[in-house]
């Protein structure tokens, strides 16, 4: 079945993520059950921020190709581009799925070599040909997901024809006219919520202190 329903996202900065995330919950527990008074509200709610900024930019974004298009999961906003309307993935500084025209970025997938970067940058401008292609085992991260992304387009189109179909309500935006042969984007409200939640609470707490 290929890339089926995995989630391409980068193992490091997510445990490193996850790491901060249990040293916030420590913190929180220490100020739930210290003697100071009111005033430790702001410290928690500014802890509540942190935890929000370490979700939003590293636990969240994800790609996961889905049976029907692949989902481009970045920090505030959310891509899902059907396998009918999916043209190529390359790499520049991140993993790029182009539709058409059309290009969309992958806020996880990124190269964190700066010469491959530069050379990758080279030949997306037509300055270096592409190299060929190799065995995923011995490929960079990077390219190696690209490449796996365009064989399950491919395999997807073979097996479903060029009239793929846009996904099921739980594999893909809500909202958006383009539906069902264009890429749809739309704003995230997990995000929005857990930055701007804390946030106000961080407020509310400053103001009562």
């Amino acid at each position: 079945m290929g890339l089926g329903l995995k989630t391409l996202a980068p193992t490091g900065p997510r445990v490193m993520a996850w790491l901060g995330v249990g040293l916030a919950a420590l913190l929180m527990v220490d100020l739930a059950t210290s003697d100071t008074d009111a005033g430790r509200l702001v410290p928690g709610a500014a802890l509540l921020c942190a935890v929000g900024g370490v979700y939003v930019l590293w636990l969240r974004p994800r790609v996961v190709a889905t049976e029907h298009g692949v989902r481009l999961v970045n920090p505030m906003r959310e891509t899902f581009v059907p396998w009918s309307a999916f043209t190529w993935a390359d790499v520049t500084d991140v993993v790029r799925v182009h539709a058409g025209d059309r290009v969309f970025r992958s806020w996880p997938l990124r190269e964190t070599s700066r010469r491959k970067v530069r050379d990758n940058l080279r030949r997306a401008g037509g300055h270096v040909d592409p190299t060929p292609e190799e065995d995923p085992r011995t490929m960079r991260p990077m390219d190696a997901a690209a490449k796996r992304l365009r064989e399950e387009a491919e395999r997807r189109r073979a097996a479903l024809g060029d009239g793929t179909e846009a996904g099921r309500p739980d594999e893909r935006p809500r909202e958006g006219t383009g539906f069902p042969g264009a890429p749809v984007t739309r704003w995230s409200p997990d995000s929005v919520a857990a930055l701007a939640g804390p946030l106000v609470l961080l407020l509310a707490a400053a103001l009562l202190g």
